[in-house]
């Protein structure tokens, strides 16, 4: 299972980098080469959506059948692993909520970006007929 959680982590820092490229300041020139990079990177990122959607509902299968640890039943290191898994479940979800929020930002900013693209190219068209 680390291995997804890994693919998931490199997704989220590969959607982060494009994110910041896109809404980064001095980047006027690469604007539409930075937009076709994004636009085409969407459709393979979009798979995150169900694949956060199969980690969660495994995050929430352990959650469901873990053993619960109270009180004196338990040793000191079973409480341990115990509050170990609980904190894994916790960064797990942070993840998967990450990730799918860095996904919403990258597509809406990619629209936005090419909807003010097309404007720009509209008001040269009026300029130019003017």
């Amino acid at each position: 299972m680390a291995l997804e959680w890994v693919v998931l982590g490199y997704t989220a820092a590969a959607e982060a980098i494009i994110l910041l490229l896109l809404t980064m300041p001095g980047f006027n020139r690469l604007g539409k080469g930075l937009n076709a990079v994004a636009r085409s990177a969407l459709k393979p990122l979009l798979t995150v959506v169900p694949f956060c959607a199969f980690l969660l509902l495994d995050i929430y299968w352990k959650f469901e059948v873990r053993p619960v640890c109270d009180g004196a039943i338990c040793s000191p290191a079973e409480h341990l692993r115990h509050q170990k898994s609980v904190m894994k479940s916790q960064r797990n979800a942070l993840l998967i909520a990450m990730s799918l929020l860095l996904y919403w930002l990258l597509y809406r900013v990619t629209i936005l970006r090419l909807q003010l693209q097309r404007m720009d190219e509209q008001l040269q068209r009026l300029k130019n007929k003017d």
